[in-house]
């Protein structure tokens, strides 16, 4: 008898470290979706209260946080330019807040060739004057929907592309021919 008040005790204990994380009394959560393009995809939410971090996680998983209103950060996994969104979120005790965010983007490809032939090349990405990354000839990135100026190098020469329309959903490629 003695001995299964020990087990029966050790099962309940048991059950409390493996049941995972419990929220504190009046703790709530926050649980974020990610869409690009209205299709499921990762990505990342950091909930702030004013500029102060509460807490940060995967999307797809509750957040733990305590009951109150915040703002909740939400970034798009793999996207060259990092596009988030900023939404607001009330978490209560007991019930996930729920907060999605649809990302729509589009693909950049530059195709960079010398003498008809394709090359190793460099293609720069920039939004508003300010460098959003570099891609090389021949891969494609995915990017917010919008206008990009790029700039596609090889060797000493270069090329501008000064209003590339990225769109949703679609596939924009450009060619830079160089002699």
């Amino acid at each position: 008898m003695r001995g299964s008040r020990w087990f029966g005790r050790l099962g309940v204990l048991g059950l409390a470290l493996f049941a995972g994380p419990v929220l504190a009394a009046g703790g709530g959560s926050v649980l974020c979706e990610i869409l690009e393009n209205g299709q499921p995809a990762s990505g990342m939410v950091v909930v702030l209260k004013g500029e102060d971090e509460v807490g940060r996680g995967t999307c797809g998983k509750p957040l733990s946080v305590p009951a109150g209103d915040y703002t909740a950060v939400l970034s798009l996994d793999g996207a060259l330019d990092g596009p988030e969104q900023r939404l607001p979120v009330s978490a209560a005790a007991g019930k996930p807040a729920k907060v999605s965010a649809d990302f729509p983007t589009g693909l950049l490809e530059v195709k960079i060739s010398s003498q008809g032939r394709d090359t190793a090349g460099m293609a720069v990405i920039r939004k508003a004057d300010k460098q959003i990354g570099t891609l090389g000839s021949g891969v494609a990135a995915h990017l917010s929907a919008g206008t990009y100026q790029v700039v596609a190098r090889y060797r000493t020469q270069q090329k501008s592309f000064d209003t590339v329309q990225i769109k949703k959903g679609e596939r924009t490629v450009l060619d830079a021919s160089f002699e």
